[in-house]
């Protein structure tokens, strides 16, 4: 099923701005809240839909990607952004933006079920990496297998970082919610703050017993193999992102997202020109003279093509849809054939005289009989 354009998902115009994205996603999350739709399988879908346009749109980086190459930019399969975000990830991530409006947060407006999200979420770290492609994987897009060393959740104490799993008390100092707030009297009147609760650093919960294996930071170095699929078309300096294959984050936050940026290897013969392909085919005097056919290469084969009577160096022939596909459209680019007549440039006695034969001749029509053993000469000497 073909996904929704996230502009038209938050009701939004292509260049609004990052407050008029983020007052949209506020009205779109409160109507299709989850506890204000009671077992509504469509204002849930909707309530998800809604947080995976935010996610792109609200981060420039992203939002640039999905602008100049829509939805492969940004969810280009096996894991790219926005596809598998849960109702947790939703409300950890993108809580905030309530802020205390509502009387404490995203949760609360809608009866305090989800109260415990106000705790502070632990970020992973992205992860940039680099994909070469040779033309022949750009043409049909291909998939990747690369092992990325980075941070893992560690498996003895799945990413908790408590021993045993279940080795914590909640804070005193917060009482689990992971905040603490202030009244301070101002000649304004009581002015109210929140922040995170230093004595937990936001988590709601003090660690009495860490694992051994990871410290309690719930993440220890080690490797991952990714399948990296990457659609046809991409170019040199196009990024991709695979939302949550970044560092794993502590103690059970959000995974950071894996950036790939694609890099192309240089094909020996054809030249790139955006989806078109260019050659350069060089030919003899005679052949541009007298006509011939000739071979050349294409991403996916050979190709053969007529060079004309009277062809002239320079000339531009085009072989249509031999080119390389439009990223994430319909059609291909052109393979674009540029014609060189080659001259040489040190000519032995007899060669000359025949050329100079030709030459005094009103014409080079090989038609004619008696011409005909000059053409044969000619041809030799090329």
């Amino acid at each position: 099923m073909q996904k929704r354009d996230y502009y038209e998902i938050l009701e939004l115009s292509r260049n609004a701005s990052s407050e008029e994205i983020k007052k949209a996603y506020r009205k779109k999350a409160i109507q299709f809240h989850p506890d204000k739709n009671p077992d509504d399988k469509t204002a849930e879908e909707k309530f998800k839909e809604a947080a995976e346009a935010y996610e792109v749109l609200s981060n420039p980086e992203k939002r640039q990607r999905y602008d100049q190459f829509g939805h492969a930019g940004v969810n280009s399969g096996g894991g790219f952004s926005g596809g598998g975000m849960s109702m947790d990830d939703i409300f950890s991530q993108f809580g905030d933006i309530f802020g205390d409006a509502f009387g404490g947060g995203f949760g609360s407006f809608f009866g305090g079920s989800r109260r415990g999200q106000q705790r502070s979420v632990n970020r992973g770290t992205n992860i940039r990496i680099k994909v070469k492609l040779s033309l022949d994987e750009i043409l049909t897009g291909t998939t990747k297998k690369i092992k990325v060393n980075k941070y893992v959740s560690c498996q003895h104490c799945n990413g908790t970082g408590e021993q045993n799993g279940n080795s914590h008390n909640t804070c005193s100092s917060c009482n689990g919610s992971g905040v603490q707030t202030r009244v301070t009297q101002t000649i304004l009147g009581h002015m109210q703050t929140t922040s995170a609760c230093q004595t937990c650093g936001g988590e709601g919960k003090v660690i009495t017993q860490k694992c051994t294996h990871c410290y309690g930071e719930g993440i220890v170095q080690g490797d991952e193999v990714i399948e990296i699929k990457i659609p046809a078309g991409v170019s040199e300096g196009v990024q991709l992102s695979m939302s949550g294959k970044g560092n794993a984050a502590r103690r059970g936050g959000v995974n950071g997202d894996l950036i790939i940026l694609i890099e192309e290897e240089e094909h020996p013969e054809l030249i790139r020109d955006g989806n078109d392909l260019l050659y350069n085919l060089f030919i003899s005097v005679p052949d541009a003279i007298l006509g011939n056919t000739a071979e050349i290469p294409t991403i996916d084969g050979k190709a053969k093509i007529k060079i004309e009577p009277g062809t002239q160096s320079g000339k531009i022939l085009r072989l249509r849809g031999k080119g390389l596909p439009e990223l994430q459209g319909y059609g291909k680019g052109d393979l674009l054939v540029r014609i060189n007549v080659f001259i040489p440039s040190n000519l032995n006695r007899e060669e000359r005289k025949v050329l100079e034969k030709l030459q005094s001749s009103e014409s080079f029509d090989p038609k004619s009989e008696s011409k005909s053993r000059l053409f044969d000469k000619f041809r030799g000497i090329f």
